[in-house]
Formats: C-alpha cells, structure tokens, sequence
C-alpha cells in the first residue's frame, strides 16, 4: 500500500486505481482495513508546523545588534557597580521586548479567531453501509459520497459522476466551476485539467458523486501546497535589514570611539580606572537606548491605524514592508474581481446589449448599443433572459444584505440579468412550471428543460455552448419576438467577440411544442430537441472589483507596479487586466502581453530573469511557479507584496518580502503562510497598507534624524574633554537621564506625525538605499556640532563664571533638552520648512515637549533627583541664555533646508 503510484491517478483506468487501493466500488473499506490504513497513512489531516513556544518568541526579541549592545552595557555598568545606570538600561531593552511580544501575540490571537476547518465530516461506504465519519479519519481506499454544498474531504478518483461542478478556485485559481468527468487523462494533464480527480478543500457546487479516495493529509495537493511553505525561506524585511545594517555601523563606531577615548585619556597619563570609565561614559552616551524601544512603538502604531483599516498584521516590521513595496504580485480570483459570475453581454434579436452592476446583486439596467436604457425590454430580448431563468437550477439568496448564488455560479448569473431586467421570477417560474429537464453532461454540453408555456404549447428550452447548441436550431427570432432566419456566421462572429473580451459565452434556444402531442406532454428526451428557435447569447465574466481598480491606480501612480498572476485563462485574464488598467511597464512590447504557466515551464531561469520584469500578466500558472516568480523578482532586487486566498498562493505569500492574505474567503493555509490578513477582502486596503507603511518610515527616518545628534553630541562633548584633558562636562548617568527622558518624551511624538502631502505620489525607495541620506547625515553632524559648541561651551563659562561642576553640568544637560525641543520642531518634515507645516497638526508634539519640561525641571530642583544624577538649581537667566541658543540652532536647520531645496530645485530644472 505504500508504493501507491502518486501524481499518476489521472492517468489509470478505474480499475486499475481500485486494485492500487485494494477498495471496492460497492463495498467499500472494513472497519478493520479503516484502522490498519491510519495506523501506516496517518490521520487525514495536514502536518502543522511547531508553534513558537512563548519563551522562545520572547527571546527571539532580542535578536538585534543594537539590542546586543545594550545588554553588553548592562553588563559593563553593571560591573563597574554604576547600577542606576545598569538598571534604566536593562529596563529600556525589557520595555521593547515586552511590546513586541504582546503584539505578535495579540496578532496571532486574531489569526487564530479567523481559522476554519476545511471539512468536519465526509459521507462514505464501510463494510457495504453508507455512514458519515469525521474527515480526519479518512484513508487511501474510501468510497466517498459528494453532494452539491459538501467540501472535498480528500483528494480522489471519481467513478460515478451527475453533472458534478467544483469549485477549485482555492487550489488551482481557475473562476468558474469545473465540470467533472469519468475519463482516464494524459500523464502530462496540468492540475487544473484534471477532470477526472477532486481535491481536498475544494467546494462542490453542483451536481453529486462518488470517488475513492487516492490521497489524505500531507499526501493531498494541499499538504504538498503546506509543504512548499515550509520550505519557503522568509526573507529580512527591509527595515530590519536597515536597522540592523545601521547598528552594526553604529556599534563599530561606537566601539572605535570608545577605544580613541581610553588610549588618549592613557597617554596623557591619566588614571586607567578614570579613563575606562571615561570611555565607558562615551559609550553610553552615545547609544541610542530610545531607538529599539520608538521603532517598536512606531511600527505598533502603525499596526493599530492598519487594523482600524481592516487589516491584521502579525509582525511588526511588515507594515513597513508595504511601504517600500515595488511591485505588487496579485492573485485574480476573489482579490481583483467579485468572485462573482456576471453577464455584462446579451445578443438577443439580433441586437446587441450590456448590463449594468456587479456581481449577484439584482440591481442594475439593461442598456442598447448606443448605451442607452432600455424603457421597455424587446420581445427577443425577454426570450433570451426568460431562458436563462427557467432553464435553471439554482437560487439566489441574501443573507445579511449580500447577496450568494446557491448552486452554479453561471446559473446565478443568468437569474440575476433576469431580475436586473425586472422579470419577476416566481412568477415566471410558476406560469412555466417544468415538466422534465435533461440535465448538464460533459459530452452533451447542454442543458434541456421542458416547461408549460401556454394553453396551447410546452417549449423545450436549451441552455450550452454554442457549438452543441447552435447547431440544433433552424431559426432565429428578430427584436419583436417574430422568426427570422438563422445567421450562423453573425451569431459565431458575435459570440468570438465576446470571447475575445474574456467573456464565457453561453447559447439559449426555445422550441415550442404542442400540448396535445404525447411525446411532449411529461417527458422529453435528448432527439426531442432538435428543430429549436435561437433566441440569444448571454457572456459573462468575473468582474473586477471597482475598487481594485482604483486601487491599482493609486499605487501605480506612487511607482508601484502591479502584476496579475493567475490559474485562470488566459484571455480572461487579459480581459480583466485591461478592466482594472494593469498597464505593461515595458513599453516596446507587445500590449497587454500575457504569459502562460506553459511558457514558463519551457524558459530557463536566465529567459526567466530577462522578461519577468516586462510582462504585467501571467495566466495558467501553477503554484510552484507562483513561488518562482516572486523569486526571480526578488533577485531583480525588487521588494515583492504578494496577495492572494487559495492554498495555491500560500508558497508565493511566504515567500515575498510581504504576503497579504484575504481574511473572509482566504483558506486557514493561505493566512497562516502571510505576514497580513486583510478582514474585509478588499484589494483597497492595500492601497492604504502603502501609505501607511510610507508614513511609518517617514516617521522612523524623523526620529533618527532627530535622536543621532542627541547621541552624537554628547559623545563629541566627552571625547573633547578627553582630549584636551579637561573635567566631563556630561556624566553616564546624566547622559542616560537624557537619552531616555527625551526619547520618550520628545522623539516618541514623531511616531504620531500625519501623513505629508503627496506621500502617495512619490517613487518607491531604492531597496539597496540607505535609511539616511547624505541631507540627512549632514544635518545629523551640523546639529551634533551646535550641541557641542553649546554644551561645552556653556559647561566652560560656568566654571569660569565661578559655579561648581553640579551647576555647570545640569547646564551642559538642559541645552541638550532645550535645542531637541525646538530641533522637534524642525524635524517634522525632513524637506518642508517648519513655517509651511501647521503647527497644530499633531497635538503629541505638545504634550511631549510639556511632558519633558515638568522631567527636566524635577531634575533640577528636586533634591532627591539633585543626590542621584548629581544636577543643581539654576538660575532664571541661564534660561534666558538656553533659549536663545536654542532659536538660534531652529533658524540655522530652516536655512540649511531651504539650502537644501532650492539644490533639488535647480536640479530637477535640468
């Protein structure tokens, strides 16, 4: 039983698939032989990955160079029985660990809440009796029973089949229901082919029938999907690959520093105890111990403003990610389109129409060739869609005000271009009630209904393709309902162009009868249908949603290309890149140009590389090359979103830089394998996950921008004083006073600051750009420079002004805060000046800067603060004199960036 010829169902005769499972067509399984199987196959159930135990995802958040070096100051600090210094630094690096544990626990919390089991039970035949069994007990060899409504429970050969259609949509991304057949297939027939098998997860729509079951858990197309995922590497995100990079940078700067400091202290012989502590001192002024703690808190917020936008992000970083989005890899089905069969063509009376609305909602108009609405429908018209409505099988519901198709998703459509029409269908039905109907088979490729349709006559009413229906009609019918004759070549040219348009076509013909021939009384038969009148055509599609299509407007205006990348067809595919407006980004090629999964399977990895940046559209794709076009993207250094809801995206989804699942339709495999989930479905709200993640970088940069001077100055301030050997104008625990109280304080406020005009109208950043730029790394050593002028300087005039070092040093301290108060100010906007940026925009700013002054001031005059950093009172014009030099530094950081924009100006000029 172990050497079951695998991926090779398809292929064999039913009975050769029996004799592989040594099952029974009408028998079944024994109990026996039930127990055995799932003691050598398992449960029917797909291998979950190992959790992440709480300990090790709290560990895990100290995983960050800048993070090493704080616990190695911890440790040092501590050493050196400095344990005030020791404590506040440990208590920040415990502060962001606790954050970001409580939010990736709190988003699994709410991944968890959206799961869904696949399948609870399946129908089968044991030991000869019918009884239903929970799905996970199912084994290689079952005989399961499918009815219109189930979920497959497994992966299975079918053996009797009336009129089965599945919806495979999750799996294989194909739209439209697929007709099952009995039929032994080609070795070579690609998965979405495979008529002959079901597959676990898909849903039934229509029709029953039974299949022995050929693979359970990780032996299914689903566990092999669940498999890809587990191999799939997921890659750094950009900002922890930026973060990390710039603390590395900084650690070595640090350290060399550090290093300058202690050597020159030594070489002008001062004590080596005073002058490791020196440098020591240096060290710990010059980390940014408020930089893990804001990033985190930055992006949570970020986090907090997606969800209120109805996404779920389960890692922090990955709201950010978006925001440095390139290109966006969508999925069709069910994430650009409705997942919603709708006719929008009719060619009826020999006239053609459209249809207003989307999706199974009635609403909408019946609209001519000049695109005008109809007042009264033509009689030719009313046949075409009266045919649709009878010859029918299924209903349309609303439940909670949305509107489903219970049954097939084409007959769905037909009802609702009925009602959009405004024909009452219970009446309708009622009026031409059905005597027999001669349901879909694959070979017949048509549907046939007998109905009453007057005193005097039944019709035979049929609905199919055009070729099996076409060629059993005699006449046709002219806009008033009288016959005319038959145009084949008009009605195949008209049904090709809607084909073209990605539009399934389907034929609708009626043949009255008369009542008091015996033949047509109750029953009919397939040579009954024979001499029919040709009343229309009606193509239909899976729409786009309309705010996808906005959607992809906005991103591809802020220099995000989007590509489409599907299992479904390929002039569907086309159809609906044009409806959305996904344009090709290379302009020499062929329009609208799309790709096959067949074309991909014959190119080499080098052919590969050289178009996938060229074509916007890719149909018929298998999953594995889902995953490899997200890859040979990434090696173009492209920074890859990947959306999507089936099982077949979930490869793909972990393996791009960010994966965005579909919260309401998308299967448990999918979501688990993506960093968000999108709760209402809706391509639109990737469009907000960009600005937003734009925003939190912005806001990131600000803070960097802001909080390096802090650092830098203080460090330059020690190692000045080393040098020339003067008194430490800035002690370690002063110095960590200052990096905490103004992190929190001031530049944590800078994590509130609204979105800048034209966020979204902007390019994309260079994935390999630094997160600081040469303006911004300027003005990082400008204002460290004005700090250490101010500092020093202040700290100097006080000694010589006859005040002891406790004076001097509280002034050294409280420049600090005073010049990153106003420099606050300046770093609102990185490029726009302070005077265009309305002052009360965000209120934080404020309460921050308040916050920081009721700190500062306890630490001057309060006498418990006075024994433990060593400060003293000052005096009120050594305010006077703070502030004005803090005005000073706010004017000369205006004029830097006005220097700085009109450069820009005058180069994009040229």
């Amino acid at each position: 039983m172990k050497d079951l010829p695998k991926d090779l169902w398809h292929h064999l005769a039913e009975e050769d698939v029996f004799e592989a499972l040594k099952s029974d067509h009408h028998e079944g399984l024994s109990e026996q032989e039930v127990e055995e199987r799932i003691r050598l196959f398992g449960e029917n159930s797909i291998t979950a990955q190992k959790p992440i135990s709480p300990i090790k995802r709290f560990l895990l958040q100290f995983h960050n160079p800048l993070i090493y070096i704080l616990l190695v100051a911890t440790a040092v600090t501590f050493f050196l029985q400095e344990y005030v210094d020791s404590g506040v630094i440990f208590g920040v690096v415990m502060i962001n660990a606790i954050i970001g544990y409580l939010q990736e626990a709190k988003a699994e919390e709410a991944i968890n809440s959206l799961k869904k089991m696949m399948s609870a039970s399946a129908t089968v035949i044991r030991g000869g009796k019918k009884m239903t069994v929970p799905a996970t007990q199912l084994v290689p060899g079952d005989i399961v029973q499918l009815a219109s409504g189930d979920k497959v429970p497994a992966d299975m050969r079918l053996f009797k089949n009336r009129d089965l259609q599945i919806d495979e949509s999750a799996l294989t991304g194909e739209s439209v229901a697929v007709q099952k057949e009995r039929a032994e297939l080609d070795k070579d027939t690609v998965l979405a082919d495979r008529v002959n098998m079901t597959f676990a997860g898909t849903l039934v729509t229509y029709g029953s029938g039974m299949g022995v079951v050929s693979g359970t858990g990780d032996d299914t197309e689903t566990g092999k999907i669940a498999h890809m995922i587990s191999e799939a590497v997921s890659l750094d995100t950009p900002l922890t690959q930026k973060i990390h990079a710039f603390s590395k940078i900084l650690l070595y700067v640090i350290l060399v520093l550090a290093g300058i400091t202690f050597f020159v202290g030594l070489m002008h012989g001062q004590n080596w105890v005073e002058t490791f502590m020196a440098a020591v001192a240096l060290a710990v002024a010059a980390i940014p111990e408020g930089l893990p703690a804001v990033v985190t808190i930055t992006l949570a917020i970020g986090v907090r403003r997606m969800a209120i936008r109805n996404a779920i992000v389960r890692k922090l970083p990955a709201v950010e990610t978006l925001g440095s989005t390139t290109i966006i890899c969508s999925d069709k089905t069910g994430t650009l389109t409705e997942n919603q069969m709708t006719v929008q063509r009719l060619f009826a009376g020999d006239k053609e129409y459209s249809l207003t609305g989307s999706g199974y909602v009635p609403e909408g108009e019946v609209r001519n060739a000049d695109d005008q609405t109809l007042d009264q429908l033509p009689e030719g018209l009313k046949a075409c869609l009266l045919a649709g409505l009878i010859n029918n099988d299924s209903e349309l519901v609303a439940e909670e005000g949305f509107w489903k198709v219970q049954g097939d998703p084409t007959e769905g459509a037909l009802i609702t271009s009925a009602l959009k029409a405004g024909l009452d269908k219970e009446a309708l039905l009622k009026k031409h009630e059905r005597l027999d109907a001669i349901p879909f088979e694959s070979d017949r490729q048509y549907m046939a209904t007998l109905h009453h349709y007057d005193a005097e006559h039944n019709a035979i009413v049929l609905k199919g393709s055009l070729e099996r229906t076409l060629i059993r009609c005699k006449d046709a019918q002219d806009e008033d309902g009288n016959l005319i004759d038959l145009d084949r070549d008009k009605i195949t040219a008209m049904a090709d162009k809607f084909a073209a348009q990605g539009l399934r076509v389907l034929c609708l013909a009626i043949q009255k009868v008369p009542t008091d021939e015996t033949t047509f009384d109750r029953f009919l038969s397939q040579e009954d249908a024979e001499q029919l009148t040709f009343v229309g055509l009606q193509a239909m599609i899976d729409p786009p949603r309309q705010e996808a299509i906005r959607a992809v407007e906005a991103c591809q205006k802020a220099g995000i290309a989007v590509k489409m990348i599907t299992g479904d067809h390929a002039l569907t595919a086309r159809a609906i890149a044009q409806q959305i407006g996904i344009n090709n980004p290379d302009p020499d090629a062929e329009e609208h140009r799309v790709l096959t999964g067949r074309e991909l399977s014959e190119m080499s990895d080098h052919e590969l590389l050289r178009v996938v940046e060229k074509v916007s559209v890719f149909a018929r794709v298998a999953p594995e090359q889902k995953l490899k076009l997200v890859t040979a993207l990434q090696a173009k250094k492209h920074v890859v979103a990947m959306t999507g809801d089936g099982v077949n995206d979930a490869p793909a989804l972990k393996k791009a830089d960010i994966g965005v699942a579909m919260g309401i339709a998308g299967t448990e495999v999918s979501k688990e394998a993506a960093d968000m989930v999108l709760t209402d479905d809706n391509f639109a709200t990737i469009e907000g996950a960009v600005e937003e993640g734009r925003n939190v970088f912005d806001n990131l940069v600000k803070f960097i921008t802001w909080i390096l001077p802090t650092n830098l100055g203080q460090g330059m301030v020690i190692m000045v004083a080393i040098l020339i050997g003067a008194t430490l104008p800035v002690l370690p625990v002063q110095a960590l006073w200052l990096n905490m109280t103004t992190a929190v304080f001031l530049g944590l406020m800078l994590a509130f600051e609204p979105k800048e005009p034209g966020i979204m109208k902007r390019m994309p950043r260079e994935p390999d750009s630094s997160i600081l730029n040469l303006e911004m790394i300027g003005r990082i050593f400008s204002v460290s420079t004005l700090l250490l002028i101010g500092a020093f300087g202040l700290f100097q005039w006080a000694l010589i002004q006859g005040e002891t070092e406790e004076v001097a040093r509280t002034l050294a301290v409280t420049l600090f805060v005073v010049v990153q108060s106003v420099y606050l100010f300046n770093c609102r906007s990185l490029t726009v000046s302070l005077f265009q940026t309305p002052m009360f925009s965000n209120l934080w700013i404020w309460a921050g800067i308040g916050a920081m002054l009721l700190a500062q001031l306890a630490f001057i005059y309060t006498p418990l603060m006075n024994l433990l950093f060593q400060s003293a009172p000052l005096e009120l014009y050594h305010w006077g004199m703070m502030l004005v030099y803090g005005l000073v530094v706010l004017l000369l950081v205006e004029v830097e960036k006005g220097i700085w924009r009109a450069k820009k100006a005058r180069t994009s000029k040229h």
